[in-house]
């Protein structure tokens, strides 16, 4: 008796997900909500809990299958009718066989019949294949290898033991170093992985020479899309250089007393961009064709551009203008961080206003950034550089390149030219913001 866990629907639209990882094998004990299997959609990978208490009888597909939402992801036992058959909206495994359904739940299979493939993941995908041959499966009370039961004298906690399995990790070649030889979580030889998109890349030879054929999908097809209909926008963008000597060295001083963030400039930048929305709030809304519109937001939802293995996502920091400098700093900091690690939710994903990218981090100086549809502006944030002083020619002053982009059926360049010397002016004397540090 089983339950069919079924793919949910995840919202934000979404139909379908690529399998990244499961994190559990078949003949697995699992709890209600633990963790079973990771899904990259076009928005994240997210991890998705077991609806039940049971044992994994059954995996319907493999890593690197695309899923469709309702699709079985695999069965339960739970003291549930079991039905797990082949889905035909989405892509089944190459490998699966067909079976007749039994009355009773499947046997587990035996490990040394298949060995699971291990993918090896380059720049753009997945080049090579090579087999995965765990040694030891471990259970609550047993170790199981190549068949033989033997008795489990590793001293390690629940935790510890989950921890190792979910990770591949043999705890008997570990040595532990707690009481007894007790293995403790700083034992484990961890090597934490990002889930990667396993994308797989086809090599062709063509006339001209030799190609590679690599499928649009996940983040990188969202991104496309959005671009896409980006491009639809009649953009226009301006530029300005800012003077940020004093907010330089204002932040330099605040430095020590902000604690457990690195504090940069970005949220002082995001709160002297707040202050000028507030004053232009038609930088802070999107034009509705359908009803012929121009939707003014007033809350402040600013999105961080963050570069991510995979392609560029913008998380927003919600209601941004109720933050401090160092509340700023802290959320940007850790959803820069679940973006690289990619473990933001559909829901942190959404609800941008207004758009800052820093390409500067990485030494670009001026571009004409693209505005993120459902928003009408977008601000570029250049590398900052030393010029003279044309005051004081003796001196050098710290030069912060700007370029915003706008939506020219809302905004006119007038206004644009307004917003970028208003925002000049809070970055060049910070004393015109009442910032609370």
């Amino acid at each position: 008796m089983a339950y069919d866990f079924k793919f949910p629907d995840v919202g934000e639209g979404i139909t379908e997900g690529e399998l990244v990882k499961w994190l559990v094998k078949e003949g697995d004990n699992v709890k209600e909500n633990q963790s079973i299997v990771q899904i990259e959609t076009d928005k994240s990978v997210v991890d998705l809990p077991s609806p039940k208490t049971g044992k994994i009888i059954k995996l319907g597909f493999k890593n690197g299958d695309t899923v469709k939402v309702g699709a079985v992801l695999c069965a339960i036992d739970d003291g549930s009718e079991s039905s797990l058959k082949e889905d035909k909206t989405a892509e089944t495994p190459k490998e699966e066989t067909k079976q007749k359904k039994k009355e009773q739940p499947p046997v587990k299979e035996n490990k040394d019949k298949e060995k699971p493939q291990k993918k090896g993941f380059a720049v753009v995908g997945v080049l090579e294949e090579a087999p995965e041959t765990p040694d030891v499966e471990y259970k609550s009370h047993v170790s199981v290898k190549k068949g033989e039961v033997q008795s489990n004298k590793v001293l390690a906690s629940p935790e510890v033991r989950e921890l190792a399995r979910e990770n591949n990790i043999s705890l008997i070649k570990i040595k532990g170093s707690g009481t007894d030889g007790r293995i403790l979580k700083k034992d484990l030889p961890l090597n934490p992985e990002i889930p990667q998109q396993t994308v797989p890349v086809t090599k062709e030879k063509t006339p001209l020479g030799k190609i590679e054929r690599v499928p649009l999908r996940g983040i990188r097809k969202a991104i496309s899309e959005n671009l896409t209909i980006s491009n639809t926008i009649p953009q226009v963008t301006a530029m300005e250089d800012v003077n940020i000597t004093k907010l330089w060295n204002l932040k330099e001083k605040e430095k020590k007393n902000v604690k457990g963030t690195h504090l940069t400039l970005l949220p002082f930048i995001v709160k002297a961009s707040i202050a000028v929305l507030k004053e232009n709030p038609y930088f802070n809304s999107y034009l509705d064709k359908d009803n012929n519109e121009i939707i003014v937001k007033k809350f402040y939802n600013i999105g961080i551009a963050v570069e991510t293995p995979v392609g560029l996502v913008v998380p927003p920091v919600k209601n941004a203008d109720n933050m401090t400098i160092e509340e700023l700093s802290k959320a940007i900091n850790e959803l820069a961080s679940k973006a690289r690690e990619r473990k933001l939710s559909p829901e942190e994903m959404k609800g941008s206003t207004f758009t800052l990218t820093n390409y500067g981090s990485i030494g670009g100086t001026y571009a004409t950034p693209l505005i993120n549809p459902g928003e009408s502006a977008v601000l570029g944030i250049g590398k900052i550089f030393e010029n003279l002083d044309v005051n004081r020619p003796s001196k050098k002053i710290k030069v912060l390149p700007l370029s915003l982009t706008f939506d020219h059926r809302i905004i006119d360049g007038a206004e644009a030219s307004r917003f970028l010397e208003t925002l000049k002016t809070y970055l060049e004397d910070p004393g015109h913001l009442f910032i609370e540090i």
